[in-house]
């Protein structure tokens, strides 16, 4: 995917309504006066969200009748989760070492070790409650 069409697609995707117009496009297609319904806005405005949509290659229109509907294209939308899929390894490792600093801090105050999937909430309410006991 060129990183211009990237742009496009992440340009699209930045506003909610937008968003909110492909989820309701994944379901089937629409017309704009049902796109619009549920929105606090014009049917014109629907119609320009669906444009900047169509130019990142998002959604595709087609005539049926005198209904001209929009319907969702999600192969940018594949393109772009592999793009964002090259960071995963950079997340993962990132909480690979924080997993790691957080078992030595525990190690070097004697304090047991968290299983996987503990939060800082469960931390601090543990740290509270012992604590107040006095430990």
């Amino acid at each position: 995917m060129a990183s211009d069409t990237l742009s496009l697609v992440f340009g699209a995707l930045a506003d909610p309504t937008r968003r909110a117009l492909l989820l309701r496009l994944a379901e089937g297609e629409a017309t704009v006066a049902q796109l619009a319904a549920p929105f606090s806005m014009s049917q014109p405005a629907i119609s320009k969200h669906l444009k900047v949509l169509e130019c990142a290659g998002l959604v595709t229109r087609s005539q049926r009748g005198t209904a001209r509907l929009s319907r969702l294209e999600a192969e940018p939308l594949r393109d772009a989760t592999a793009w964002l899929a090259r960071y995963q390894h950079f997340w993962q490792e990132s909480h690979e070492r924080l997993d790691e600093l957080l078992a030595a801090l525990q190690a070097s105050h004697g304090a047991p070790a968290l299983s996987p999937g503990t939060t800082r909430k469960t931390v601090q309410r543990t740290r509270n409650t012992t604590q107040r006991r006095g430990a």
